[in-house]
């Protein structure tokens, strides 16, 4: 090696090493168990299946009795290790944040509490689109090329009666919070970020709830076909009387008769995948809200105004003709206009964090945790987010260790997530271990004889419906 490649290994291994110094610092009680506990998903042999194999691996050197205690006992202070998180973002990062909404399946535990009506695509009946578990919302950083790496900054678990835009509003004004206070926006100059949301996010309440927050929201737009949008009303004439209109001109997605000319129009005539690719913008356009959902309480409906993107390209990656158009809500500080070449290609941006969604279920095993309560759920989800972080700040320090079945990576494209993960076991002893090792100790003396705790309680799971009395803590309030 040169001294370029040796001066980038060293800096390689002081960022891991930092970061899991931070970690353990994070970790305030059960502190070396926990810690461990990430080495064994980070270095077991293959996917995680269930959470007791855990306590197979060398890497944790307690029993499977101290794994369940560090799950049920530990605490994790999630700020300092957010904190963390946002330190150890890349320093060429563009500041793209995909927020989503992802399951964690608890379909048979009839003793977890807090279980609520979770999304899922396929059931093995068909018909059924939902399954009882815990909703998590993650906030997942992205960045520009094709890559299944992403950087997760925040995790946090949605409880049935929580309100999706105060959730994710709180979690977007903390990013920015923190990004602001590491340096990397809020100051001339300096890039602002951006928070990319899909179709089930309401736009105009996401828009309401971030007002003042220095950051961008892009949200897709669902619903094509009869979401109606209005322009500002014309200024009144002089004389006139009645009460004043709040909606000028009609603009629906789906009748080109009701659009007027663009404010903002930008092309690509070669885009590579998509071929030629163009983005019209209108400015200034808000929808008739009510005074429900995010708006109760309000004397009067909101006026909550943004700007409506249409992005038209001519082919898929697969060569298929697209069958809809992508329509997108931007909305973003006073005075900042949208870029509209960064707009449509962050939007593609956010399906990486389905990568990371998948990597983190089917291989660390996040969903693979049987715990019961969802306070173990919390503590088990950082863990993965911590191990997760370890591998993407792992790639440099990683050798290919691909069987002989599989293909070289491409040049100048960095390792799989599943192949850091592979050979990470190799890097620990260059980054050192903040745990210390367990305590000499004899079993305890067990459940008295005789002793019966009777059955355990069990929890319904909550539905929509249980929110009828309290319209406030409605999700739908377009």
């Amino acid at each position: 090696m040169n001294s370029l490649e040796d001066q980038a290994r060293a800096e390689a291994i002081e960022r891991l090493s930092q970061f899991r110094r931070s970690f353990y610092q994070s970790l305030e009680r059960r502190a070396d168990a926990l810690f461990e506990l990430a080495e064994a998903v980070l270095c077991a042999d293959g996917p995680v299946s269930s959470l007791v194999a855990l306590s197979l691996c060398p890497e944790f050197r307690r029993g499977h009795g101290g794994l369940y205690d560090a799950l049920a006992a530990g605490r994790i202070a999630a700020e300092p290790l957010q904190d963390a998180l946002i330190a150890a973002l890349p320093q060429q990062a563009p500041l793209l944040f995909a927020v989503d909404v992802t399951p964690y399946p608890r379909p048979d535990a009839e003793c977890s509490p807090e279980r609520g009506h979770c999304y899922a695509a396929c059931r093995c009946d068909g018909t059924r689109k939902t399954i009882p578990g815990w909703n998590y919302s993650w906030v997942v950083g992205v960045w520009w090329g094709t890559s299944s790496w992403t950087a997760p900054v925040d995790v946090c678990r949605l409880a049935p009666d929580d309100d999706l835009v105060v959730v994710t509003a709180a979690q977007v004004g903390a990013l920015v919070g923190r990004l602001a206070a590491e340096g990397r926006c809020g100051r001339p100059g300096q890039p602002v970020p951006m928070a990319i949301l899909d179709c089930g996010y309401p736009a105009p309440a996401l828009a309401d709830a971030l007002a003042g927050v220095g950051v961008q929201v892009l949200v897709r737009l669902g619903d094509e076909g009869r979401r109606v949008f209005y322009a500002e009303p014309p200024p009144r004439r002089p004389g006139q009387v009645g009460r004043p209109a709040r909606h000028g001109a009609r603009f629906k997605l789906a009748d080109p008769a009701t659009w007027p000319a663009p404010d903002q129009v930008h092309v690509v005539e070669d885009s590579g995948r998509y071929g030629r690719v163009e983005v019209r913008a209108w400015s200034g356009l808000h929808q008739r809200l009510q005074t429900r959902g995010h708006f109760t309480g309000r004397q009067r409906p909101q006026v909550v105004a943004g700007t409506v993107i249409r992005v038209s390209v001519q082919r898929l990656p697969d060569g298929r003709a697209p069958h809809k158009t992508l329509w997108l809500w931007w909305s973003g500080p006073p005075g900042l206009l949208p870029d509209l070449d960064v707009v449509w290609r962050a939007y593609l941006r956010r399906f990486d964090a389905e990568h990371a969604f998948r990597f983190a279920k089917g291989t660390l095993g996040w969903t693979a945790a049987r715990v019961r309560t969802p306070e173990q759920a919390d503590r088990w989800s950082w863990l993965v987010v911590a191990a997760y972080t370890q591998l993407r700040l792992a790639v440099p320090l990683a050798r290919d260790l691909r069987r002989r079945w599989e293909r070289p990576p491409d040049p100048g494209r960095p390792l799989s997530p599943h192949r850091v993960r592979r050979g990470f076991r190799h890097i620990r002893h260059l980054v050192g271990l903040p745990a210390r090792g367990p305590k000499p100790a004899r079993p305890g003396p067990g459940r008295p004889k005789g002793h019966c705790s009777g059955p355990a309680r069990r929890y319904p799971v909550a539905k929509q419906t249980d929110k009828a009395d309290n319209p406030a803590k409605s999700k739908n309030s377009r």
